[in-house]
């Protein structure tokens, strides 16, 4: 059995570690790489550990398994308690987030001035996000959160690349943080409606006192847009997406792995745990919304990607793409719709972690990612070329990896609801027929064709250059043939949601007044 502290481990070491290295030598840049490198393999060993042994742990009165708690963060007059606990919903994305991190650090070999600020930065951003998804106090779900969104910023400003990584810094800079503005404006909102006396960001209290309670009609119409339109933007919900490209396009690929793979899940997570079941009137009201608009990330985005010309941009387009998907399950609001849209969500991360880094080695080896000037790259990148082969084709849904899992069943969710088959239709044609076009146009204009001649000296990878891609692959792989593995963690809570957002009060709603509700 794990010890309660493992759970802490799995988001402190790479803090601590963070700590340490500011009191390493600076020119002992192989230091800061292992280092890194090390304490990101155990932690990824921790978060494996933790997941192997999930089913048979011993479970609290929430529901929750491996709770620790830090009670000198804490502050209990504010009700602000540093409580970490791991239940179906974000078990896989705390392993998840632990293998990609591990990779990123695998990845940061292009690294090579202020390595000592970037290992410090990026072990920061680890921490940052291993604490906000394992985190069950709303407090430091959002300190968490921003404690690994700053270093994104200063890394793509610092060791970003391209002409416009100053502009995509600003633009980045300004639309997450207004997205981030936006959330913690509904969430101190929503802690406002518990009574003076009995208030607390604790969200297994917050989630049994909503069950019981009813937020009043108008206190939702403010809460819910404030978080969907906070954390759509955290997410690059379409219209508000046109950060993520060109962000992703000009971050060093251990951050475009980070952030694209990992934090961008923030915004989604934080909608189905906290969000709908908090505000289910609301939230029904605007499920069709939810799903317009994911239109809008599949098909409109999805005609982006196929007019890039630039390798990054491509991915990072086809990576806003996909979120489409996981707001169309959402927005199914059913057992099998939010299910798959979580699936997506652990999926997804593999897959853009495992596109940016091999992206980022093709990079570091041309010097470009205009697809004009390559052609040919699988003749000398032969392991290269076969893994970005395999993540097109996980991109493109193909059976076998986990990306196929969660788009079907977001697919058969969606299809159960009369009112979403419309969308649903366009979205599994812009999903099978256009990400396939441009995901098979990167594959023909970087790998095949000939290959010009100042390619002709370049260096596949080497072993250890193999192993994040590997694991990334691997993941992939043994997920989407065994989803049981994740879906069956996933059912019991995803179930407990649905149950709250589709509920019936029996008298006016109200945040002070107890009302029976009633299942549909």
């Amino acid at each position: 059995m794990i010890s309660m502290t493992t759970l802490t481990l799995i988001f402190a070491l790479p803090l601590l570690a963070a700590i340490v290295l500011a009191f390493v030598p600076r020119n002992l840049g192989f230091v800061m790489r292992a280092g890194a490198v090390g304490v990101t393999f155990v932690t990824m060993l921790l978060g494996i550990l933790m997941f192997w042994q999930f089913n048979g742990a011993a479970v609290d009165a929430n529901g929750y398994k491996f709770v620790s708690t830090i009670p000198w963060l804490g502050a209990e007059s504010l009700g602000i308690a540093c409580k970490f606990g791991v239940d179906g919903l974000n078990v896989g994305l705390v392993l998840m987030g632990a293998i990609v991190a591990f990779a990123a650090a695998c990845c940061s070999f292009e690294i090579k001035t202020r390595e000592k600020e970037f290992y410090i930065l990026l072990l920061t951003m680890t921490g940052g996000i291993l604490g906000a998804f394992m985190s069950t106090d709303l407090f430091f779900f959002y300190f968490f959160h921003e404690l690994a969104l700053v270093p994104t910023f200063i890394m793509i400003g610092v060791w970003g690349r391209g002409e416009r990584k100053n502009f995509a810094t600003f633009q980045i800079t300004i639309y997450l943080s207004i997205g981030a503005l936006l959330a913690l404006i509904g969430l101190i909102a929503l802690y406002l409606q518990l009574p003076v006396d009995a208030r607390t960001f604790d969200i297994p209290t917050l989630t049994k006192y909503f069950t019981e309670h009813t937020i009043a009609h108008s206190a939702q119409m403010l809460i819910f847009p404030l978080l969907l339109l906070g954390f759509g933007i955290l997410v690059s919900l379409w219209p508000f997406h046109s950060w993520a490209a060109l962000g992703y396009g000009s971050a060093p690929s251990a951050t475009a792995m980070l952030h694209a793979g990992v934090l961008k899940k923030f915004g989604l997570y934080g909608l189905i745990r906290i969000a709908i079941p908090f505000c289910p009137e609301v939230a029904q009201s605007h499920l069709q919304l939810i799903a317009w608009l994911a239109l809008g990330n599949v098909l409109y985005v999805g005609w982006v990607a196929m007019k890039q010309k630039n390798l990054n941009l491509l991915i990072g387009n086809s990576s806003v793409a996909h979120m489409g998907m996981i707001f169309l399950g959402i927005a199914s609001l059913n057992l099998i719709g939010v299910t798959g849209a979580v699936v997506i969500m652990i999926a997804h991360g593999f897959l853009a972690a495992l596109t940016f880094g091999l992206s980022g080695y093709i990079y570091n080896q041309t010097g470009t990612l205009e697809m004009s000037e390559l052609g040919g790259l699988a003749k000398k990148l032969r392991f290269i070329g076969v893994a970005f082969v395999m993540a097109a084709m996980a991109g493109c849904g193909l059976p076998g990896f986990l990306n196929f899992v969660g788009e079907a069943t977001v697919f058969f969710g969606a299809w159960q609801v009369p009112a979403l088959r419309t969308v649903t239709v366009l979205a599994v044609w812009g999903a099978l027929i256009i990400g396939a076009v441009y995901m098979l146009r990167a594959v023909r204009a970087a790998l095949h064709g000939p290959i010009s001649d100042k390619w002709v000296n370049l260096s596949d990878a080497n072993l250890w250059r193999k192993l994040p891609y590997a694991i990334l692959i691997v993941s992939l792989l043994v997920f989407g043939f065994f989803p049981k593995l994740i879906t069956e963690k996933i059912k019991p809570v995803t179930e407990q949601i649905v149950n709250m957002a589709t509920v019936k009060p029996a008298t006016p709603a109200s945040s002070e007044t107890v009302v029976m509700v009633e299942s549909k």
